[in-house]
């Protein structure tokens, strides 16, 4: 990889369709583990104008209505109105949903026990970099910052014009491989007919851009978009159909570091496509945390039905301060990688995921995110033989 390059990472607000999506499949699995932890969830949703449909397998003994829990979801989004092209209160429901596959549950039903079988075969990456505080790349962490603070100010009624589908896209510059500056902010929000391009390329700048990033990251070469299509004014499901699943480099790194493909949301952690991404996370983390590395990414993959991964992989880049087969070792040692092991290590079996689906899976200090919790350091530092120093940081 070059050291002088330009990298960008987008986000998208929680009224984005596919986000919509997500959210409504995860309150789907809240509602279930909230009532049997042992549920077993894979839902998925799709939005278009004027409806919502709800399918997968399930497998739990809760009641779940359904119907009124998605029109929750859409109506807390923002979309209370058709005159924003969706309301959650009029909107049909569709609902398609089954028990889980009995060849599936064969290898994964052994509740409780460390035998438990990974749910689906698959690979799954974990990253952490010293970038920023929460051991996130740059680009990534700015663009959800600014989704974040757009729906915050709307959700304020700071202003009457904002409408809830929105995207951010930030462009960093770096230098000899560390982030130098911001090259270049895009962001769109829906809005009102009413509002000029004007007032509305004011709001953003003075409230939403020069809020979140830094003063000395911005120079007078930094460019800005907002709504550089010109208008905005259809958004949500009405502008664009609304999938669980499709925004898998939003939900994680932001396209730094791989991606084995699996989604996350409207899946317990009895699928690893989910808990391992989560323990992969919380392992590289705790790797750069405790001084090893500057960057690390973490591989594990399993087979459908067995409880060991079939491969774990630590690449430091070129740049541990430990071999990596011996990072990789007291990887092993460390941590516990079955399935229950990682559903126990990270205490899974809550209704804690609607907060992850939107603004990222990764890099929050919410305290539902135990994944994001680095209490493996020391340990992983002792298991290689080196005294923990920590991670030299400026607060970005």
């Amino acid at each position: 990889m070059p050291t002088d390059y330009l990298f960008t990472s987008e986000s998208v607000t929680e009224g984005h369709p596919d986000k919509m999506a997500d959210q409504v499949s995860d309150a789907v699995l809240d509602a279930v583990l909230a009532q049997d932890r042992h549920g077993r969830v894979a839902c998925e949703a799709l939005l278009k104008t004027g409806f919502v449909c709800v399918a997968g397998e399930i497998t739990t003994t809760a009641t779940v209505d359904f119907s009124e829990l998605t029109r929750n979801v859409v109506k807390r989004i923002g979309y209370t109105n058709s005159d924003i092209g969706f309301d959650g209160g009029s909107c049909a429901v569709l609902i398609a949903v089954d028990k889980q596959s009995p060849d599936i549950a064969r290898g994964v039903d052994a509740k409780g026990s460390k035998e438990q079988g990974a749910g689906d075969q698959g690979m799954m990456f974990g990253f952490a970099c010293d970038e920023t505080p929460e051991l996130m790349p740059l680009p990534i962490h700015l663009a959800h910052r600014l989704c974040r603070r757009l729906a915050e100010v709307r959700h304020k009624g700071a202003v009457d014009f904002l409408r809830p589908d929105g995207k951010s896209q930030v462009t960093v510059q770096y230098e000899n491989g560390r982030p130098v500056r911001v090259d270049a902010v895009v962001l769109s929000t829906q809005h009102s007919p009413e509002v000029s391009q004007k007032t509305l390329h004011a709001f953003v700048m003075d409230e939403v851009v020069k809020k979140v990033i830094p003063a000395r990251l911005l120079d007078k070469k930094t460019k800005y978009f907002t709504n550089p299509t010109g208008r905005f004014v259809v958004g949500g499901p009405m502008g664009d159909t609304g999938l669980t699943g499709r925004k898998i480099i939003v939900d994680t790194y932001g396209g730094m570091g791989r991606h084995g493909g699996g989604a996350f949301s409207g899946k317990d952690p009895s699928k690893v496509d989910r808990s391992g991404a989560y323990m992969a996370r919380y392992i590289a983390k705790n790797v750069v945390a405790a001084g090893l590395a500057r960057r690390c990414e973490v591989q594990l993959a399993y087979a459908i039905g067995v409880a060991e991964p079939v491969s774990v992989m630590v690449d430091t880049f070129g740049a541990g301060l430990k071999p990596e087969a011996e990072i990789s070792r007291a990887v092993r040692h460390c941590f516990g990688l079955r399935p229950a092991e990682i559903i126990e290590q990270l205490d899974l079996l809550r209704p804690i995921y609607g907060k992850t689906a939107a603004y990222g899976h990764f890099g929050r200090n919410e305290k539902e995110f135990t994944w994001e919790r680095t209490d493996r350091a020391e340990a992983l530092a002792a298991a290689t033989g080196r005294r923990t120093r920590g991670v030299n940081l400026r607060a970005v």
